[in-house]
């Protein structure tokens, strides 16, 4: 991918942005999640940068892009709030969203609140706010493969998450959700990008700020309101690639026919971390959809 521009965002964070292909060409703007950066799309980029432009940030408190302190500063709203600031300032007017992992789950809620801005929205193993909290609730295995974000949001952790305490994150944590193992220049660039001040703690207050509920499990809280009632639908096409032997988020996720309208699910066999671990797949799946 090309070197990165620093963008200043009227949302007050600057961040590292990957801008490649013509501008005049329909604008696609991708968004990684959780512990990764624009580097999620090294290999999916480059193929749509053929007949698009593609926009790919680092996203707040990854990398090197700004870290404002305070978990109150990683609220999805904000985050969101970054996306669309990211467009005007690039005169953006409509795009196809691609997100995921926790760029997924920003791109859903940015689908939801911004319907007028997004033509088409591409899900890449990231949950459904709503089917992601039901299934949590309902589903005993979901709720297992969660707790996972009980640990992540113990503060405690942070002061280990430097030095050795990054390659043993990478080791053991990371290592649990990827098949095969990272190595080379992929292995340093990861211990790069956590090692920059505050990276780790950031990171994490993506999942500190959530709203998501995980119980322990041999807890009983009581059930939110809203898991009950009406949810707004999607109002533009959706495309669902998901890579099937994801161990954190389960194929219930996939349940999500009430609550996407135009929607395709395209299945891959694959772990969580399918834009790298199965780029062709991803890519293909893009193509035959219309991307």
């Amino acid at each position: 991918m090309t070197d990165l521009q620093r963008i200043a965002l009227s949302t007050g964070v600057d961040l590292d942005v990957a801008i490649t292909g013509d501008p005049a060409s329909p604008p696609v703007i991708l968004l990684h999640g959780f512990p990764e950066s624009h580097r999620t799309w090294r290999h999916v980029a480059p193929d749509l940068a053929r007949d698009h432009y593609v926009v790919a940030p680092d996203q707040r408190g990854f990398a090197r892009s700004s870290k404002p302190t305070g978990v109150e500063n990683y609220t999805p709203d904000k985050i969101v709030a970054d996306l669309i600031a990211l467009a005007d300032h690039l005169s953006i007017k409509t795009f196809t969203l691609v997100g995921h992992d926790w760029g997924g789950a920003i791109a859903w809620m940015a689908a939801l609140q911004h319907p007028d801005r997004i033509s088409k929205l591409v899900i890449i193993n990231a949950p459904h706010p709503l089917v992601f909290q039901r299934t949590i609730f309902d589903d005993p295995a979901q709720r297992k493969a969660s707790q996972y974000i009980r640990h992540f949001r113990d503060t405690s952790i942070d002061q280990g998450l430097i030095g050795a305490g990054l390659e043993k994150f990478l080791g053991s944590t990371f290592a649990k959700h990827i098949t095969g193992t990272i190595a080379g220049a992929d292995k340093a660039a990861y211990l790069d990008e956590w090692s920059q001040p505050g990276a780790m703690t950031a990171m994490l207050n993506w999942y500190r700020a959530s709203a998501i509920v995980v119980p322990d499990m041999d807890e009983t809280p009581p059930r939110p309101a809203y898991l009950d009632a009406p949810f707004p639908p999607t109002k533009m096409p959706v495309l669902v690639i998901w890579g099937m032997q994801d161990t954190a988020l389960l194929p219930s996720q996939l349940d999500l026919a009430a609550y996407v309208p135009d929607l395709t699910i395209d299945k891959v066999e694959a772990g969580h971390f399918v834009p790298w671990q199965k780029p062709d797949a991803v890519i293909a799946a893009l193509r035959r959809w219309g991307v």
